[in-house]
């Protein structure tokens, strides 16, 4: 028995020798470089639809741009170009709009060799269905206490 616990030891710490060292500061401010030019573009998305469409109101505009972003989302990941993006920017890639749109593109054509049924549709939701599951599903849980309180 203690031989083996002493073998733990001694293999963790050969692990721990051959076990490259994460890079905290630089793998932080890669994600927050990352994550800003994103914002900085849907900003800048925001304020051209406002420059050459000055009727819409907010909503409106606001409804756009998420139109925008999630289109450009899917185009850069259709074309490889978001993973290396992710890659990069490690969680600065995540932010909730292209990330989302991101998770649903990746696992269609990742099976889309399978058919349109049982490829791309079957597999769409695989890694965003249950976020949105749970998303729904917390919503109603919330909004049935909300009701009695």
């Amino acid at each position: 028995m203690m031989l083996d616990k002493e073998k733990q030891k001694e293999y963790l710490a050969e692990v721990r020798k051959e076990m490259p060292k994460t890079k905290h500061f630089s793998t932080m401010l890669k994600a927050f470089i990352t994550g800003g030019l994103i914002c900085c573009v849907g900003q800048s998305i925001s304020l051209l639809i406002k420059h050459f469409f000055p009727e819409f109101d907010e909503k409106t505009v606001s409804g756009f741009t998420t139109m925008f972003m999630i289109l450009i989302t899917c185009v850069l990941t259709g074309f490889g170009i978001y993973d290396k993006i992710g890659s990069f920017g490690g969680a600065g890639s995540i932010i909730p709009i292209t990330g989302f749109a991101n998770s649903i593109v990746s696992p269609a054509i990742e099976h889309k060799r399978e058919g349109i049924i049982l490829g791309l549709c079957a597999n769409m939701f695989s890694i965003a269905g249950p976020v949105i599951v749970f998303g729904i599903s917390a919503s109603i849980l919330v909004g049935i206490i909300y009701l009695f309180i």
